[in-house]
């Protein structure tokens, strides 16, 4: 196995693991805040930039605002998601009311919007609330998770 590049969404510096290590908790190298899990973690723009780029494990990040209720309704369905999916995607949220510079980037028309990146790229892209099954379905059907748990 080789090893897997990954933005720490805490702190934002660059780590480089071996990708068996993924399913042991590793921490950021320089913060030592866990780099996987079933969190779903806060992002602003610039963390989100650079791990959409540097990520080599999946990566969905939620594009939501206080304001909106089908937001509010799929907060916990995308939280089951991530809990269901770690370690093998990573799950985020961006609130654009605070990031509005993120919705001009990526093109947000509606929200909730879900954007899937690996390995660099946008890979799929999904408006309006789903079921944490859902989200899991439409990630599996869009990219090969970094590897599978038994």
């Amino acid at each position: 196995m080789g090893k897997v590049k990954m933005v720490c969404h805490a702190c934002g510096a660059a780590n480089r693991l071996p990708e068996e290590k993924l399913a042991d908790g590793p921490k950021c190298g320089v913060c030592g805040a866990a780099l996987v899990g079933p969190r779903v973690h806060d992002l602003d723009l610039a963390t989100l930039e650079k791990s959409a780029r540097t990520d080599e494990v999946p990566l969905v990040v939620d594009f939501w605002a206080s304001w909106c209720g089908p937001c509010r309704m799929m907060a916990p369905e995308f939280a089951k998601a991530a809990q269901a999916m770690a370690p093998d995607v990573r799950f985020a949220k961006i609130n654009t009311e605070s990031h509005p510079d993120a919705s001009i980037r990526y093109q947000i028309r509606g929200i909730p919007a879900l954007i899937l990146f690996h390995r660099g790229r946008e890979v799929a892209r999904h408006a309006g609330a789903m079921r944490a099954g859902q989200i899991e379905a439409w990630i599996r059907s869009s990219v090969a998770p970094a590897r599978r748990t038994g």
